[in-house]
């Protein structure tokens, strides 16, 4: 679902709440759920993993996916992906 109030600042087509998981889950839900999606589509990853911030790029860059941004948001980190 998306909020209205992150709109003006990204879009998304999925959403995937990761918060209070440890590495690796957060980017093995993000390698799911891109699985199940169209070339060009946005996923947000939302985590509050400290090892996320290096792990969801490097997972990106690996996988041909492109990482668009980090927003902090209340003690979450939002992870935007577009799938490759």
């Amino acid at each position: 679902m998306k909020h209205a109030a992150y709109r003006a600042a990204m879009d998304w087509d999925r959403d995937i709440d990761a918060v209070g998981l440890l590495c690796p889950l957060p980017v093995l839900r993000a390698a799911r759920e891109l699985r199940a999606m169209s070339a060009g589509e946005t996923l947000r990853l939302r985590a509050t993993d400290p090892a996320a911030v290096v792990d969801v790029p490097h997972f990106c860059a690996e996988g041909g996916h492109a990482f668009v941004s980090a927003e902090e948001h209340g003690g979450e980190t939002h992870y935007f992906i577009v799938k490759g």
